[in-house]
C-alpha cells in the first residue's frame, strides 16, 4: 500500500510540473521573450499601388494622340485623353496632377497607326522620363488591318506586351501601369454606319478590315466583322492576363470596351475616332481605375 502511495504520489507530481510548464509558455508566448511596453508598432506597410502618382508617361496609338478629335486627319494632342491640357477633357494626367504640374510632368509618346510591336519602342522612350504611371491604350490598329488575315496574331500580340512590361520593370520596377481595353470597333462600325461623310472618310483606309464596304450586310461581309471581333476580344483578354501578372499594373476591367460610343462621343469627320467629348470619357475611365481603392 505504501508503494503505490509514494509511485502514485510521484506519477502526480510530474503532471503537475507538466501542468506548470505549459501555463509558463503560455504566459510568455511560447518560447519568445515577453513584449516591452516600450515597443514600438510594426508601420504600416507601404501600399503596391499608389493612387496618386505624381508624374505620367503616355504610350499607344491614335486614340491617345486625340486623332481626328480637333480637325480632320489629324492629332490633337491636347484633347488626349491621358495627358492633354483641354479644359474640355480634363486628361487623367490633369486629375492626378492638376494642370500645372500636369504641362510639366506628363509625356506623350503615342504615336497614331501604332501597334502593339511599336509598345516597347514606346515604353522604352517613356522609361527616360522615370514617370510614376504609364497610360497604355493600343490594340485598335491590330485589328485594323487590310483583311482580317493580315490581323496581328495574339500570340505576337501577347509577347509584344510581356515585352514592353519586362523591359519597364528592369528600368522602374516600382512604376505603375493602367491599361485600356481596345474598344469594342465593330459597335463603332454599328454606331458610325449611319454617317454619309463618316463613310466617304472610312474609304481612305479607316479600318478597312472592319470598316471596309460598311453597308454590306451579306454572309460574307458579316463573318468578316465577326472575325476582327472576335480577335479583338482575344486581345482584350491578353490586356487582362499579363497585367494581372504584374502587382504594379491596373487593367480597365472591360471599361472602354464596354462603353457605347454614341454620336457625340465620335469625330464628326470619321464617326470612329473619339471626339472631345469621347476623349473626356476616356479620361474619366481611367481616372476612376486609377484612383479607385481596388482594382
Amino acid at each position: 500500500m505504501r508503494k503505490r502511495s509514494r509511485t502514485a504520489r510521484g506519477v502526480l507530481a510530474v503532471v503537475a510540473a507538466a501542468v506548470l510548464g505549459i501555463t509558463g509558455c503560455d504566459a510568455v508566448g511560447g518560447d519568445s521573450a515577453a513584449p516591452s511596453a516600450s515597443a514600438k508598432p510594426s508601420p504600416t506597410p507601404t501600399p503596391l499601388w499608389d493612387r496618386s502618382p505624381r508624374s505620367v508617361a503616355a504610350v499607344g496609338d491614335s486614340i491617345t494622340r486625340a486623332f481626328d478629335a480637333c480637325d480632320v486627319l489629324s492629332d490633337c494632342p491636347e484633347a488626349s485623353w491621358a495627358t492633354g491640357s483641354s479644359r474640355e477633357v480634363d486628361s487623367l494626367a490633369v486629375r492626378l496632377l492638376g494642370r500645372t504640374g500636369a504641362a510639366q510632368r506628363s509625356w506623350n509618346y503615342a504615336v497614331t497607326g501604332a501597334r502593339m510591336a511599336d509598345l516597347p519602342g514606346q515604353m522604352a522612350r517613356a522609361v527616360r522620363r522615370k514617370p510614376q504611371l504609364v497610360a497604355v491604350m493600343v490594340g485598335a490598329n491590330d485589328a485594323c488591318r487590310s483583311t482580317p488575315a493580315a490581323m496581328t496574331p495574339v500570340s505576337a500580340f501577347r509577347a509584344d506586351f510581356e515585352d514592353a512590361l519586362r523591359g519597364l520593370r528592369k528600368a522602374l520596377p516600382r512604376t505603375q501601369v493602367f491599361v485600356a481595353s481596345v474598344p469594342n470597333l465593330k459597335r463603332l462600325w454599328s454606331e458610325g454606319r449611319g454617317s454619309p461623310m463618316g463613310k466617304q472618310v472610312w474609304k481612305l483606309g479607316i479600318c478597312p478590315s472592319m470598316l471596309g464596304d460598311p453597308d454590306a450586310l451579306d454572309p460574307a461581309a458579316a463573318l468578316r466583322r465577326d472575325t476582327v471581333h472576335k480577335r479583338v476580344e482575344d486581345y482584350n483578354k491578353v490586356l487582362e492576363e499579363v497585367c494581372a501578372e504584374d502587382e504594379r499594373c491596373r487593367y480597365d476591367g472591360g471599361a472602354v470596351y464596354d462603353y457605347r460610343f454614341g454620336t457625340a462621343q465620335l469625330s464628326r469627320w470619321d464617326y470612329f475616332h473619339p471626339s472631345v467629348d469621347g476623349q473626356a470619357r476616356l479620361a474619366e475611365i481611367a481616372y476612376r481605375t486609377v484612383t479607385a481603392r481596388r482594382p
